[in-house]
């Protein structure tokens, strides 16, 4: 994830908590509305930037290093010996 998608992440989490306080949203269906409002206004800013610098904002990048070994279920490594 480069700055740029940490940055409008934030900006995301940071719309939709005031979004939410400000219409005192409870329970599930008004925090979602206020989700999506908090995602629309970060989505608006990241294609106005893409907009004006010709570059995209969203990357490949990640900073976890990869797995050395994927995990299985025990249920899953049963059926394989099988």
């Amino acid at each position: 994830m480069s700055e740029a998608e940490l940055i409008f992440t934030a900006l995301a989490e940071l719309s939709t908590r005031q979004i939410a306080e400000s219409v005192n949203a409870t329970g599930m269906i008004e925090n979602a509305d206020a989700g999506k409002k908090g995602g629309k206004i970060a989505k608006k800013a990241r294609l106005e930037l893409e907009e004006k610098t010709g570059k995209s904002v969203i990357t490949s990048e990640n900073y976890l290093p990869p797995a050395k070994k994927q995990k299985k279920l025990k249920a899953t490594e049963k059926k394989e010996k099988e």
